[in-house]
């Protein structure tokens, strides 16, 4: 007979729960606010990358280039993020976010500093700053060649 594995125990598995129960969350805590969790990382994208293109925006929100030109279309057509009508340099569009796009993220912000609070409410400060760096070198490991 098999070893049976206990899923539970391992790392890959646990990481995918904590990750499903955040975005369930985080979704919860936005809908009020008429955002989606990508909705939120895009608009926090833009303000961090004021003139972003879509295809920067689109890895650093690790989505493809397609999902976020329409992420993109639905926030424009809110009135939550604007686009140059020409391209700076080559194709890219670079996107900014309007007033009430920022006011928007002001809120969404701390819905989602709430619910992170409460992700690591049962942590002390020093496992958060291990957790943090743990997750920073296993990310490294996984992307290194």
């Amino acid at each position: 007979m098999k070893d049976v594995v206990d899923t539970s125990a391992l790392i890959g598995y646990r990481l995918k729960r904590a990750q499903i129960s955040l975005r369930s969350r985080m979704d919860e805590g936005l809908r009020p606010l008429g955002l989606t969790s990508p909705q939120y990382a895009c608009l926090e994208l833009i303000q961090r990358r004021p003139g972003a293109s879509s295809a920067e925006l689109a890895r650093a929100a690790f989505v493809t280039r397609q999902t976020m030109s329409t992420l993109l279309k639905g926030l424009v057509a809110r009135g939550l993020v604007e686009r140059s009508e020409r391209a700076c340099a080559g194709r890219a569009m670079p996107t900014g976010l309007t007033a009430e796009g920022g006011d928007l993220l002001r809120r969404a912000s701390a819905v989602v500093r709430e619910v992170e609070s409460r992700m690591i409410s049962r942590l002390s400060d020093t496992q958060v700053e291990a957790l943090g760096e743990a997750l920073s070198r296993c990310a490294e490991a996984l992307s290194a060649d």
